[in-house]
């Protein structure tokens, strides 16, 4: 029944859309073309209406470009890893700071053994010595300060000092510095010389071995830096790692400044 209704409804359409014009033989071969536009629809695009900007007038603005500073990539080098941040306080940065200024006076007098070692004779060889006047209060003052420090035929260090009763406490200040091969000398009320002998083979091994007990008592010092730090709360309990890797690091750079000072003397 439903095959007879669809063959009925088939001619019914035929016939209806046959012209009545033709002839019978035109319209037994007449096919009716039935075209149909085949279109695609999108989705319409989300109003955004809300994010234009609009002026005074009703009338859509367009948005700035954005500038090419602004389009350029984040560099990755300056970011560091959640694991490896350093939940720091005050004394953390305290302890780093005292832990440099260590391993930079390392380094200054360590550049001064060298340029002993090397045999140059120049005033800064006696930077180290620091003079106690009856004034100060037991603190010491640089020897330039009370002193000047000059240099005869490349080998003596004149000494002269500003004030005749100074000259005892410099010529003491001296001898309290324990400089290698330092032997000062009195020539007159203001002046002290300090004959400088080209370094021997046993001379380069005492700067090394002066040297060595400097590098020693300076880690020690950094050592107890840190665990004076750690007591303070200068670190958080998670990352007790971190405050090892900066004592290794200062420790790392008196090591390698003394490996230096090992090369020039020649030390073994």
């Amino acid at each position: 029944m439903s095959l007879l209704r669809s063959v009925v409804g088939r001619v019914s359409l035929s016939s209806t859309l046959r012209p009545p014009h033709l002839s019978l033989a035109c319209r037994a071969a007449w096919r009716p073309e039935i075209s149909i536009d085949q279109t695609r629809s999108y989705a319409s695009k989300r109003d955004k209406k809300d994010s234009k900007k609009r002026d005074k007038g009703g009338r859509d603005v367009e948005p700035e470009p954005i500038p090419r500073e602004s389009r350029r990539s984040t560099k990755t080098d300056s970011l560091v890893p959640g694991s490896q941040l350093i939940l720091a306080g005050e004394e953390y940065h305290k302890a780093e700071d005292k832990m440099k200024g260590m391993a930079d006076k390392f380094k200054k007098e360590v550049a001064e053994l060298e340029t002993r070692a090397s045999g140059r004779v120049t005033p800064s060889v006696l930077a180290p010595v620091r003079v106690v006047l009856p004034h100060s209060d037991g603190k010491g003052v640089r020897l330039e300060e009370v002193a000047t420090v000059g240099v005869r035929e490349g080998t003596t260090l004149i000494i002269t000092v500003f004030e005749e009763s100074s000259l005892k406490f410099v010529e003491q200040g001296i001898y309290d510095a324990k400089l290698p091969s330092i032997v000062p000398q009195k020539v007159d009320n203001q002046t002290i010389k300090v004959p400088m002998p080209k370094p021997t083979v046993e001379a380069r091994l005492a700067l090394f071995t002066s040297a060595q007990r400097k590098a020693e008592d300076y880690r020690t010092q950094m050592r107890k830096q840190q665990q004076m730090s750690i007591k303070k709360g200068a670190y958080a309990k998670h990352s007790q790692e971190l405050d090892e890797d900066l004592l290794d690091k200062y420790i790392g750079e008196i090591d390698a400044i003394l490996a230096g000072l090992k090369k020039v003397t020649g030390a073994k």
